[in-house]
C-alpha cells in the first residue's frame, strides 16, 4: 500500500481532533487552525483524487488491518475524492465570505467554538463519503447533525434557537427512521459493511425471501434521510435554519450538509442495496413524484417570500427536489445529473448566500425586498455574484445551472414513461425561477435617491473594504463558470467514478 492511500483515513482523524483543539485556543487562534485543517485536507484530497484516477480503481482501506466483518473499512474512488476536494474547496470559501460577521456578531467566547463545530462537521462530512460500514455512517450522520444544530444556534437570539430546536426535532426523526433502516438490515443481512450487505441482499432478492422487510428497511432509509435534507414535505425547519443563522452557517448548511446525506443515499442505493433492486421496488416512482412537488412548491413559496434569505432558503427546497426528481427517473443518466447539480447547487448556492450578506450589508443590515432597492450599486461585487447566482439558477448557458437542466432534461429522455412529467417540471420550475430570482436583481438595481440613500442610513461598501469576503464572491462566480464551461470532463468524472463506486 502506497503513502497516499492513508489520507482519506488520516483526513477525518485530523478534522475529528482539530475540534477539541480549537476548544482550548482563543478566537483567532482557532480559526487559523481550522484554516489550516480544511487547505491541509483539500491537499490531501487532490493527492488522493489523482491517485484513483491514475490508478482507474477504487480501494479499500482497513483501519487496524482486520478484514471484514470484524473491521471497519475506508473505499475510496474518483467519486468520493472527487467529492472530497469539492466540499473543502466550497467549505474553506464559505468560511472566508462570512468571516467578518462571524467576528461581528458572535461573541468573543464563540469564536472558537464555532471552529470547533466546523471541524467536526468537515470530519463527519468526510467520514460520510469515504465510510464503507453502514453503522459508522450513522455515528458520523448524528455527529453532523449535532454541529449544524450548533451552527444555527451559536448566535443565540430568539429566531435561532427557535430554528434550532426545528431543525433538532426534524433531524432526530429521520436519524431515528435512518437507524430502524439499518437495524433491519442488519437483521436479514447479518453485516454492516456495505459490500458484504450487497452480497447477502441480492441472494435475498433472487429467493425472494424476506421481499417486504428489505422493502421497509429500504423505505425507512430513504424517508430518513429524506428529512435530513429537506425533501419536499419534510422542509419545514429549513427556512428558518438557513434564514437566521450566520452567513457561513447558512451557506455551509445549504452547500454541504443536505448533500452529504444525500451522498450517503447514493451509496446505500449502489453499494448496499443494487441499484436494480431498489428500482425494481417501485420506490424510485415515489422519490420521483416527491422530488416534482419539491421543484414546483419550493419555488411557489420563495415566490411568496419578501425576506431575501429565507427566498434563497426555499429555492434549496426546489433545488433538492431536482436532485430527487434525478434518483426517481431510475437510471443511471439520472444519477449522473443529480450528482453533477450537488456540485452545481452546492457552488451556487453558497456563492447566493454570500452575496446576499454584501447586499444586506450595503441596506443597514435589512433582508426585507423593500429596504434592498438600489444595494447593487452600493456594493457592486455582491450585486454582481448575486446576479451571476441567479442566472445559474435559472439556467443561463455558461453557469452550471443550465447543464444540470440540461442533464436532467437528456436523462428524463431516456425513460419513456417519466420523459414528459420531467420535462414539464422542468419547464415550470425554471420559470418559476426566473420569477424570483429576477425579482430580486430587479430590485437591487433598481435606482433610488440620495436623499432616501441618506434618510435609511445605507452606505457604499467597496471591495477593500472586505477583501476577504470579495475574494470568495469573485472565486465562488470563478467556479461556478468552471462547472458550467468546462463540464464534459467533470461529467466523465461522475460516470468513472459511479462505475467505480457500484
Amino acid at each position: 500500500m502506497q503513502f497516499v492511500q492513508n489520507f482519506p483515513f488520516i483526513t477525518i482523524i485530523l478534522s475529528l481532533f482539530s475540534g477539541p483543539l480549537c476548544s482550548i485556543l482563543g478566537g483567532k487562534k482557532a480559526k487559523r487552525i481550522n484554516q489550516a485543517v480544511i487547505c491541509i485536507v483539500m491537499v490531501m484530497s487532490c493527492a488522493v483524487l489523482a491517485f484513483v484516477m491514475q490508478s482507474g480503481t477504487s480501494y479499500v482501506y482497513m483501519m487496524g488491518h482486520f478484514p471484514a466483518p470484524w473491521g471497519n473499512e475506508i473505499r475510496v474512488g474518483v467519486l468520493e475524492a472527487f467529492m472530497a476536494v469539492f466540499f473543502c474547496i466550497i467549505m474553506l470559501l464559505c468560511m472566508m465570505g462570512g468571516v467578518y460577521e462571524r467576528e461581528q456578531k458572535l461573541e468573543d467566547t464563540k469564536q472558537n467554538l464555532y471552529y470547533v463545530l466546523v471541524n467536526l462537521l468537515l470530519s463527519s462530512l468526510l467520514a460520510l463519503i469515504y465510510t464503507n460500514d453502514l453503522f459508522t455512517a450513522y455515528v458520523f450522520v448524528e455527529i453532523n447533525t449535532i454541529s449544524a444544530c450548533g451552527l444555527i444556534m451559536i448566535k443565540q437570539n430568539g429566531r435561532t434557537l427557535e430554528a434550532a430546536t426545528r431543525y433538532m426535532i426534524m433531524s432526530l426523526l429521520g436519524s431515528g427512521l435512518l437507524l430502524l433502516g439499518i437495524c433491519f438490515i442488519y437483521d436479514l443481512t447479518g453485516h454492516l459493511l456495505m459490500s458484504n450487505i450487497q452480497e447477502q441482499v441480492r441472494i435475498l432478492a433472487q429467493t425472494g425471501m424476506y421481499h417486504m422487510p428489505l422493502l421497509v428497511s429500504v423505505g425507512l432509509i430513504c424517508v430518513g434521510l429524506a428529512i435530513k435534507s429537506a425533501l419536499f414535505p419534510f422542509h419545514s425547519w429549513l427556512p428558518d435554519a438557513y434564514g437566521y443563522s450566520t452567513v457561513s452557517s447558512a451557506a455551509i448548511l445549504s452547500s454541504l450538509v443536505s448533500k452529504g446525506y444525500v451522498f450517503l443515499l447514493v451509496k446505500i442505493f449502489f453499494r448496499v442495496i443494487g441499484f436494480d433492486i431498489v428500482c425494481d421496488s417501485k420506490i424510485m416512482n415515489i422519490l420521483f413524484v416527491f422530488g416534482i412537488a419539491g421543484m414546483i412548491m419550493g419555488s411557489v413559496s420563495a415566490i411568496q417570500e419578501n425576506n431575501i434569505r429565507r427566498m434563497i432558503a426555499y429555492s434549496s427546497v426546489a433545488q433538492i427536489g431536482y436532485i430527487y426528481m434525478g434518483f426517481g427517473l431510475g437510471n443511471t443518466a439520472g444519477v449522473i445529473a443529480s450528482l453533477y447539480h450537488i456540485l452545481s447547487h452546492a457552488a451556487t448556492k453558497a456563492l447566493l448566500f454570500v452575496a446576499a450578506s454584501g447586499i444586506t450589508d450595503a441596506s443597514d443590515n435589512h433582508t426585507d425586498f423593500f429596504k434592498l432597492t438600489g444595494a447593487g450599486y452600493r456594493n457592486k461585487l455582491a450585486g454582481i455574484a448575486f446576479t451571476a447566482g441567479s442566472l445559474s439558477m435559472i439556467g443561463i448557458p455558461m453557469f452550471c445551472g443550465f447543464i444540470s437542466k440540461l442533464l436532467f432534461a437528456q436523462a428524463g429522455m431516456d425513460n419513456t414513461y417519466k420523459m414528459l412529467p420531467t420535462l414539464i417540471a422542468l419547464a415550470i420550475s425554471t420559470i418559476l425561477n426566473a420569477v424570483y430570482f429576477m425579482k430580486t436583481v430587479i430590485r437591487i438595481y433598481t435606482p433610488v435617491s440620495r436623499k432616501e440613500i441618506q434618510k435609511n442610513g445605507y452606505q457604499n461598501i467597496s471591495i477593500k473594504e472586505q477583501p476577504v469576503k470579495s475574494v470568495a464572491l469573485i472565486l465562488f462566480i470563478i467556479l461556478n463558470l468552471i462547472l458550467g464551461l468546462c463540464s464534459e470532463p467533470i461529467v466523465a468524472a461522475l460516470q468513472s467514478g459511479l462505475g467505480m463506486f457500484a
